[in-house]
């Protein structure tokens, strides 16, 4: 105290009056504070403990000294009882955050008990999983929902706690960077279970801590806006009275309030993206009012954070809830916002847009939300249309219309006017999405089939408007999605979270509905594709018809003449058309009708056999015409090949034809064309097309069967030769003939790997394939020439703007097909390294693509991950050496893109760094030896030439352990001589800079030493501090193994994996191959239970049936259904994120506002980017493609 009295009295000759009064009453509150705490006893000391963790229970068996005792019994004051938490927490932070986790866990209702070691051997989810089975089956009630006066008060005292425990810790614990991740994380893992229990009490927690975080993310601004007017007052004075220590005392508060605050916006992210994006639109409406509840009292505390269209948008959506009590919520919250007038400009955009009062060009806005891919909203707006549009209201008119039939009854001006509608929409691909808003409250229009099928065959009567060839278009498709949704009874693709268990009455229903369709449409069908054979989108549409039939109708009511009917006029069709989109709709419709369930499978596939023998016996004739006349093939000549190869390839999609032999006549095409170098590039590429069919078809029939030796031999070598084809159409001159090429590489390779021979099919060996160096080059060489090009976007037509996002969906799927095979260990990973230097640059285009790539190679191997990531850099900065010549200007654009592109790389590391320990000394070791790798020329006494890249290595020293920096920075001196020691000009920064920031622990790791700026931002989407690495499947001999133990306890010379070299011919040098070559047939080890291999055992080969292999990540790599590019807030607001659509809300972040006084303030923004928060999805799929 003596000592603290003299720095006071010091302090007296500079500060102000008010400074040392607030001085002296901080630490008289500190005194008291300690005084008061010591007086506390700890739960520790009340309760006791057990070696496992769990506290003692009475023998009633209810622990009056748990944290949920306490609070349900809410005796105790708060605050007391926060403050023994704390104090425990200081003791033991595992035994407190245990107590912490039990308590919202028996909040909950669950009557399971987390323990020491559950919690620190388990992951969340798994955790959670053991405690949901701890529910009492017999009730569905838990606390939140229990009747009485003491539950209702214990939700008072639940959230009350938690904001005292926010409170309490808001000056040091929140910040320590363990017991908010590992709250944030359990809550986040609670709200998105299926028990409603755990969903319902966390969103609260969850809803109530953001509340908290935000009244400490204002008292922080608060802060924030008195230091700096302090600061600016002690500069303005004169230098003879300016006190320099206070200067800096300021300047060193300053920059802690703002590193405080950048963790407090990451805390409100992670929970606004986490759980709020999610709940506010949950099944329970309680739990949505909860959340509207709790955004209303954010945007009244911190109105300059949250009151802005980008958190409104959440209240006027849910404005149209489903449940009063919700949207009372909406209105209470916006009735109190209303009453601060100097709020009003705020709401003034908001007011206006979802204002009570419509015009017609509201009801407009209104009628286009059918098309709205949330379907209560959408269902709202037809209902909404429906009255404004489809109702009559003329009882004498109706009564007299009821009398009529087909297309005079009274939905034949309805369904006309419904087309019109749909036509003036123009959102033509969206008609199921209009069928299924208008299904609850139209289904009496749109199930009169008889009707729509009445307005397209018969001729219009006397002054009857005739139909267009639009309105025909129109009306078909409408009429084929209310086909589908009678038949499916569920919502189309985007329109909820999938196939929910129908009710008996719906069940009832949707039978009903499918053989009433059935008995309309299987006679009128015929007739149909009859008048409309020669228009290819309406046959296309028709086509699709009977996929929705009960087809046991065609034999059971005697209707095989109507069959016979059908299957003619498909033939027609497929003799008329040459466009692959009829043609498979023809394939599809000829393998629904062949299924064996059914009775009426013989005769359909006499008819299919015969037009298949007929095509190919037309095909065979051609292609010898083709192969004679070579080079002096006339068009038609051509025109006979490739349609006839078009229908072919079409049925061979989804119909074995193995025993036509396709592939012979294909193979001599694909040859004649690599020889003379004069195939037209549609025959090559639909040659290729269904020479890959025919494979994965022999596959197929050898994996379902006994193969013998020679099959396996002949099947081998019929892929042998492919692959050898489709290496040489790589070098085609025809762009279209290399991506085929491309694509049917990549997919076989994956077929045909080491995955093949797992799950028992060991005999399967002979068929395995490994690329070679020379073949793994030159699909990397293929990807780089074609998918990392740029385009001009200057002068673009809406027409050129389609085709340009067109170009950008198949490299898309190009890239994707690639980074398939890295992930699945097919392609070496250090061919990544030229994938992964390119993640800044084409982030827009790939972003997400890359960065799913490099969480799979992560959990693959974490070390060899990093050695990539370490290439890549190197390769960045070797093309800048020879771009700019070794005197590098390091303050050059080119040298801060290396230095971001590294920051990025850092941050995908995570928060836990002792899982990834050995992967970032890894990382530092391979760029000290590449940093002295080559000595500078005029000799020792010059810097290295690639001694600049030291500094792009600082952005990786924060994710070093603080006894890791030690032995780094032994490693680096054991390259250093004493002259390097002692420089200290401009050309040795970058070693003065990285010896500094492995010198240098704690916090201050986060800091530039030549800048003074954040380097680095923490993420803010908080992981499962316990979370571990999914066990790698398969290593091949040559991968490296992380042995046990830890690095930094073997030698000085960090025993790490060797260092991956730059390439010398090309951009990557792929190491050697640990796998024999192609023609050798190598070991496999054995596979996981539950791992992809095993998954593919278990369901057979026979997804293969139609097309090419498709291995999905979690959101797709393969961009079939053409979802929009998410922009990633990995990426900084310094242009990126002021791009970014607000309306996905998955896409939001908070960024709470600069300080009023503070002059500028850099708009950087936490990454969310967390290498563990992307879930596991290994899944095998191959869907049919038609």
């Amino acid at each position: 105290s003596n000592q603290l009295i003299a720095f006071i009295l010091t302090l007296n000759a500079w500060c102000q009056p008010l400074f040392l009064i607030s001085l002296f009453s901080f630490f008289f509150f500190l005194f008291g504070q300690a005084a008061s705490k010591k007086a506390r006893r700890s739960p520790v000391d009340k309760g006791g403990r057990r070696p496992n963790g769990v506290a003692h229970q009475n023998g009633e068996g209810t622990d009056p000294s748990t944290l949920f005792e306490v609070v349900k019994q809410g005796k105790s004051a708060m605050q007391s009882v926060i403050d023994d938490w704390i104090e425990a927490y200081k003791q033991d932070r595992d035994l407190a955050l245990l107590d912490l986790i039990n308590f919202f866990i028996h909040c909950s209702g669950c009557k399971g008990t987390v323990r020491i070691e559950m919690f620190r051997n388990m992951q969340n989810a798994e955790i959670i999983r053991k405690m949901t089975e701890e529910f009492d089956e017999d009730s569905g009630d838990y606390p939140l929902t229990m009747a009485g006066p003491q539950w209702k008060k214990f939700r008072y005292n639940f959230c009350e706690f938690i904001m005292v425990l926010i409170r309490q810790c808001q000056y040091s614990i929140i910040y320590d960077e363990y017991m908010m991740d590992t709250v944030i994380s359990l809550l986040t893992g609670l709200s998105d279970s299926q028990v409603r229990a755990f969903r319902h009490t966390s969103t609260l927690a969850a809803m109530k801590l953001m509340t908290a975080l935000v009244n400490v993310a204002l008292n922080l601004s608060i802060n924030q806006d008195n230091t700096q007017r302090q600061y600016e007052a002690e500069r303005n004075k004169v230098a003879g009275k300016r006190a320099n220590e206070k200067l800096e005392l300021l300047l060193e508060k300053r920059k802690e309030l703002q590193e405080n605050q950048d963790e407090i916006e990451n805390m409100m992210n992670s929970i606004f993206k986490g759980i709020f994006v999610h709940r506010y639109r949950d099944a329970i409406a309680e739990i949505r009012a909860i959340c509207i509840e709790e955004i209303g009292v954010w945007m009244k505390l911190y109105s300059d954070a949250f009151l802005n269209d980008s958190y409104l948008k959440y209240v006027g959506w849910t404005l149209h809830d489903r449940q009063g009590e919700v949207r009372l919520k909406c209105l209470k919250a916006l009735q109190t916002l209303q009453t601060l007038r100097e709020l009003f400009p705020k709401l003034e955009l908001f007011t206006n847009r979802f204002k009570d009062a419509l015009s017609n060009d509201d009801c407009e806005n209104v009628y286009h939300l059918v098309y709205s891919a949330h379907r209560p909203v959408a269902v709202a707006a037809g209902e909404f249309l429906h009255r404004k549009l489809f109702s009559r209201h003329d009882p004498q008119a109706e009564e007299a219309l009821a009398k009529r039939r087909g297309r005079n009854s009274p939905n034949g001006n309805l369904i006309r006017m419904l087309v019109l509608f749909f036509l003036e929409s123009e959102l033509h691909e969206h008609a199921a999405y209009l069928v299924d808003s208008l299904w609850d409250s139209s289904q009496e229009l749109l199930k009169d089939w008889d009707c729509m099928v009445e307005l397209l065959l018969e001729d219009p009567v006397q002054g009857e408007e005739v139909l267009g060839d639009r309105h025909e278009n129109a009306l078909i498709e409408l009429m084929v999605c209310t086909i589908r949704q009678a038949a499916e009874a569920h919502p189309p693709v985007g329109r909820g979270t999938g196939k929910r268990v129908l009710t008996a009455k719906e069940k009832k229903t949707q039978i009903d509905d499918k053989n009433r369709l059935t008995e309309h449409l299987i006679v009128a069908l015929p007739m149909l594709l009859s008048k409309y054979q020669a228009d290819s989108e309406k046959v296309a549409n028709l086509l699709q018809v009977p996929l929705y039939f009960d087809l046991e109708v065609y034999s059971s009511g005697r209707m095989e003449k109507h069959l016979d009917a059908l299957l003619k006029q498909i033939r027609v069709v497929v003799e008329k058309h040459a466009e692959m989109e009829v043609l498979e709709a023809c394939s599809k419709t000829y393998s629904i009708l062949c299924s064996e369930e059914y009775t009426i499978m013989n005769r359909v596939d006499i008819a299919r056999s015969q037009l298949i023998d007929e095509l190919m016996d037309r095909f065979a004739h051609s292609v010898e015409d083709l192969l004679q006349e070579g080079d002096e093939a006339d068009d038609d000549d051509i025109y006979n090949v490739l349609s006839t190869l078009k229908k072919l390839t079409a049925f061979h999609n989804a119909h074995d034809l193995t025993k036509w032999d396709l592939f012979k006549n294909c193979y001599r095409l694909l040859k004649m064309g690599i020889e003379q170098g004069s195939m037209p590039e549609q025959i090559a590429v639909q040659a290729l097309q269904c020479s890959h069919y025919s494979i994965l078809w022999q596959l197929v029939k050898i994996t379902e069967g006994c193969p013998s030796k020679d099959d396996l031999v002949a099947l081998r070598r019929v892929v042998k030769s492919f692959l050898a084809v489709c290496q040489q159409c790589l070098s085609n001159v025809n762009t279209p003939v290399k991506e085929q090429a491309f694509m049917l590489l990549c997919d076989l390779l994956m077929i045909f790997s080491h995955q093949l021979v797992t799950g028992g099919r060991e005999a399967l060996q002979p068929l395995v394939f490994n690329p070679d160096s020379t073949l793994q080059n030159e699909l990397l060489n293929f990807v780089l020439d074609h998918v990392f090009i740029d385009q001009d976007d200057e002068n673009q037509s809406m027409e050129d703007e389609a085709n340009k996002i067109e170009a950008l969906h198949k490299r898309r799927n190009l890239l994707a097909a690639f980074c398939k095979l890295i992930i699945y260990d097919i392609v070496d990973m250090p061919a990544a390294a030229d994938i992964f230097k390119q993640y800044m640059k084409y982030y827009n285009d790939y972003g997400d693509i890359i960065k799913e790539t490099l969480s799979k190679a992560r959990h693959m191997d974490k070390i060899q991950c990093a050695k990539t990531l370490i290439l890549s850099l190197q390769q960045l900065f070797n093309e800048l050496i020879q771009d700019q010549g070794p005197n590098l200007d390091r303050t050059s654009s080119h040298v801060s893109g290396i230095k971001e592109l590294a920051r990025r790389f850092a941050l995908t590391f995570g928060l836990d760094q002792i899982k990834t320990r050995e992967a970032v000394a890894t990382l530092h070791k391979d760029g000290i030896e590449f940093a002295f790798k080559v000595p500078n020329p005029k000799g020792p006494e010059y810097p290295p030439p690639n001694l600049a890249f030291l500094e792009v290595l600082c952005e990786f020293s924060s994710k070093l352990l603080r006894q890791d920096k030690k032995t780094v920075h032994s490693y680096l001196e054991k390259f250093m001589t004493e002259y390097m020691m002692e420089r200290r000009e401009d050309v040795w920064l970058p070693l003065i800079a990285y010896r500094n920031s492995l010198l240098t622990g704690g916090d201050d790791d986060r800091l530039s030493v030549t800048t003074g700026a954040s380097s680095t931002s923490k993420a803010s989407t908080v992981r499962s501090k316990r979370g571990r690495p999914p066990q790698h499947k398969r290593r091949p001999e040559g991968r490296i193994k992380n042995s046990e133990g830890s690095w930094v306890m073997r030698n000085d010379t960090l025993q790490t994996p060797g260092a991956l070299h730059t390439p010398q011919l090309t951009s990557t040098v792929l190491r050697e191959n640990p796998r024999q070559a192609v023609d050798h047939i190598p070991d496999q080890d054995s596979s996981e239970p539950g791992s992809e291999p095993d998954y593919m055992h278990k369901y057979g080969i026979k997804f293969i049936v139609s097309l090419k292999l498709v291995i999905s990540f979690r959101r797709g790599l393969m961009e079939d259904d053409a979802e929009p590019i998410f922009e990633d807030v990995m990426m900084s607001s310094r242009g990126q994120l002021e791009d970014m659509n607000e309306e996905f809300e998955d896409t939001m972040v908070i960024d709470l506002p600069a300080s009023r006084n503070r002059r500028e303030r850099a708009e950087l923004r936490p990454d969310f980017f967390d290498s563990t928060a992307i879930m596991e999805d290994d899944a095998v799929s191959a869907p049919l493609r038609y």
